[in-house]
């Protein structure tokens, strides 16, 4: 078994942060003596890994009655033990061992012995100093190699095109085996199942050394000396000083200050631009506000604001003494209790499973038209005719 993925280390310049170092290289330098804070979502996505490699080994890597034998008991002592197990992991772990094992029969189709990779750790240290990253699965056969990643978290899309994460695994597991095996081409799969979400980008290897000569090694050069600009932007997001950055602070008090032409009312074009300004200051005053709070919390006085105790909502604390009370007192049951309702669709799937669930009552499951929302042009969904034309008929109040 590989090394626990829960104490896996993280080097300054790491293959999950690239996005952040590469656009932003003295960001890595500012942020290394912060301690890092797992989530509860960051657990589970861990426990996730840890359930797809113990599946993932016993279907489709060579292992003998033995081994299969040990496997077997440690999926079973998995799914007993673990706190963040259940229907929906199970059924999304699934999912994305499906998509592997047909990509792997697809690798096998074009090379009989194709080789598969699991939870492999990849030396980046010929573009990242002292960098590595841990390769969810690697495939190669018949001039390709493909990298697959499992991202198991469902509140933020992850593509794989343009990734730099995966790009650099990608490079990791070329420099890894290229030289056993004749690559020309990289594919690089991210599966996101609570999202029903598979994104693969394809490079030729030629051109993904070249980004790495052009882009990866000058800002890795940058970020290790902890040299080069501060730049706000999209990769902010998982920076550990975005709340307090003066580059982020600077480049949103520059927006708020956008100075508009005349006339006096603005044009289409100026709602556009401001329409994307506000978007970043939304996210820039909520990451502001929970620092303040944090600060708060822990003792520190923040200039002109305080902790107050918020407003609350009245509870019962003894419903079945409520319940006994009210029956006693031959109050009519529906003065005090409502009637049984089901559950959601997403609850109802964690409880029975997706696919038991659509076996019984599929054909009662719709999906209506979401309510139409306005996001920027390079959003993927399909530009809507007109509210009237698309939405006839739907009540949008």
């Amino acid at each position: 078994m590989t090394q626990a993925h829960a104490e896996r280390a993280h080097a300054l310049l790491s293959a999950s942060g690239a996005d952040r170092w590469i656009n932003c290289p003295p960001s890595a330098r500012l942020t290394e003596n912060i301690p890092d804070t797992r989530s509860e979502y960051a657990n589970e996505g861990t426990a996730a890994h840890e359930l797809s490699e113990l599946i993932l080994r016993r279907r489709i890597t060579p292992c003998n009655s033995k081994e299969r034998l040990r496997l077997d008991k440690a999926v079973s002592q998995f799914q007993k033990s673990n706190s963040y197990y259940g229907f929906e992991m199970n059924d999304a772990v699934a999912d994305y061992v499906e998509i592997v094992e047909e990509r792997f029969m697809a690798a096998k189709a074009r090379t009989a012995d194709a080789i598969v990779l699991l939870e492999e750790r990849l030396d980046l240290t010929e573009w990242v100093p002292d960098a590595f990253g841990t390769g969810d699965v690697i495939l190669i056969a018949d001039g390709v190699l493909e990298i697959i990643d499992l991202k198991y978290g469902k509140g933020v899309p992850v593509s794989a095109i343009d990734n730099p994460q995966i790009r650099l695994y990608a490079l990791g597991a070329w420099h890894a085996y290229g030289f056993l095996y004749d690559i020309q081409e990289i594919h690089m799969t991210i599966v996101q199942p609570r999202l029903d979400s598979v994104s693969t980008d394809i490079m030729s290897i030629d051109e993904l050394l070249a980004w790495a000569e052009t882009t990866v090694k000058p800002a890795a050069t940058l970020a290790y000396a902890g040299e080069g600009e501060y730049l706000s932007g999209s990769h902010c997001k998982w920076c550990k000083v975005k709340a307090t950055c003066r580059a982020r602070a600077d480049a949103n008090m520059e927006a708020i200050s956008h100075e508009f032409q005349d006339p006096a009312l603005m044009t289409l074009e100026e709602v556009g631009s401001i329409l994307h300004i506000a978007e970043q200051l939304k996210a820039w005053a909520k990451d502001v506000e929970d620092y303040a709070f944090e600060q708060a919390k822990a003792g520190h006085s923040v200039q002109g604001w305080k902790l107050v105790e918020g407003r609350s909502n009245r509870a019962i604390i003894d419903k079945d003494i409520a319940r006994k009370t009210f029956e006693a007192a031959t109050i009519e049951l529906d003065k005090y209790l409502k009637p049984r309702e089901l559950l959601g669709i997403g609850e109802l799937e964690k409880q029975i499973g997706k696919k038991e669930l659509s076996g019984l009552i599929g054909d009662l499951i719709f999906k209506p038209p979401g309510k139409p929302v306005l996001v920027p042009e390079i959003d993927k969904r399909p530009e809507l005719n007109s509210v009237e034309q698309d939405f006839a008929g739907e009540d949008f109040g």
